[in-house]
């Protein structure tokens, strides 16, 4: 059976990070608009196992083959299989290679780029941006990053379209959402105490999140009820830097590490606290803003990175100086003093970032690149 889509990946199910959730909510969409049009796809990912997609909710495991790091394979079968496509997309600016290379084969073949933040904002190599100029669409995640593409990479701007991310179609309804008073107990939370959350991963590499300067604003709120929830994976050597920060700053009892916390207690979280605040300085989009949001969080983030498309400059939710200290404790102070004035647009929220509305949009991209005008 010839395959006219290609979705390329690195991992989509066996990590937790937001460029997988992505992957999932992409394959999702891009098999709707095939479906739609009668074009058949494949997804592909270099690292995941075959049985990681099992039971997923988001596309059939039949269309999806992981090779579980077997590179050379999984080059040799997109190879082959590109050369029979008409469309090529690739998930992430590390499989610009075989992208090429197909086009080198195939000169004809579409090939679409997902760009997302960090990955692609420092320059490319001379090889790489050669590569990367072979891509007929890169697709930003945010105008923050499309701008640094064209900052740094040297690539034709008509070629970079901005598609921010979106909701999760499969996130659990605000209203079905429950034990958030379990939680508290556990993190040993009072009833008056208000909550700030932060979910993210914790290593030196991510320090740009901000976590340590909201701790820094913490000091400087002098209510020992406002405690700080900071969620997510954490190595050895940050879970040090944080403990040492907290006794440093005297923080001991108003910020607690959860650590990791499994995908289906995350809206209870979010349904638990009463701020979520990130002031990040390197985020691509920040997918946990909107998920945020849409449990009718108020959210603080920064204004120096992808942040700002998630919260519609400013319009959604409050943006910051990330690295001033006061601009975030005045943020959390004004938010805590009248949370119902900061609360997310919800009808705004989903015009911008619903599941269809994304699916709507990847299809008009596509359509502009005559990717369903194609024979069978």
């Amino acid at each position: 059976m010839r395959i006219e889509v290609m979705f390329l990946t690195l991992k989509v199910f066996s990590s937790t990070g937001g460029i997988e959730k992505v992957c999932r909510i992409a394959g999702k969409a891009i098999l709707e608009n095939c479906t739609r049009y009668n074009k058949r796809l494949k997804i592909y990912s270099m690292y995941d196992k075959p049985e990681d997609a099992a039971d997923n909710p988001y596309f059939p495991t039949e269309i999806f083959t992981g090779f579980n790091v077997r590179k050379l394979s999984f080059i040799r079968k997109v190879l082959v299989q590109g050369r029979k496509s008409k469309i090529v997309i690739l998930s992430h600016v590390n499989l610009l290679l075989v992208g090429w290379l197909i086009k080198k084969l195939k000169p004809s073949v579409k090939i679409v780029l997902i760009a997302h933040g960090i990955e692609i904002w420092d320059p490319l190599s001379k090889r790489r941006k050669k590569m990367l100029n072979c891509c007929d669409e890169i697709i930003s995640v945010s105008k923050f990053t499309r701008n640094k593409i064209l900052e740094v990479q040297e690539v034709d701007p008509y070629k970079c379209t901005v598609l921010n991310n979106c909701l999760d179609p499969f996130l659990p309804l605000p209203k079905n959402v429950a034990g958030s008073a379990e939680l508290r107990k556990r993190y040993g939370f009072n009833e008056s105490d208000k909550i700030m959350f932060t979910l993210t991963r914790l290593a030196a590499t991510e320090r740009y999140k901000g976590y340590d300067k909201v701790m820094e604003a913490l000091v400087q709120i002098n209510n020992p009820r406002v405690k700080y929830l900071i969620a997510g994976s954490y190595d050895a050597a940050e879970k040090i830097y944080i403990d040492a920060l907290i006794k440093s700053l005297q923080l001991e009892g108003r910020v607690v590490l959860a650590g990791f916390i499994q995908e289906e207690e995350v809206a209870a979280h979010f349904t638990m606290s009463d701020c979520y605040v990130m002031p990040s300085i390197k985020e691509g989009f920040g997918i946990v803003f909107i998920e945020a949001m849409y449990y009718n969080l108020p959210v603080i983030a920064g204004n120096a990175d992808g942040s700002v498309d998630a919260l519609q400059n400013g319009e959604l939710g409050i943006l910051v100086n990330p690295d001033s200290v006061d601009e975030i404790k005045n943020a959390i102070e004004s938010v805590l003093k009248n949370r119902n004035s900061f609360l997310p647009d919800q009808e705004m929220l989903a015009a911008h970032f619903s599941y269809e509305s994304y699916k709507i949009k990847l299809n008009a991209l596509f359509s502009r690149l005559q990717a369903w005008k194609f024979e069978n």
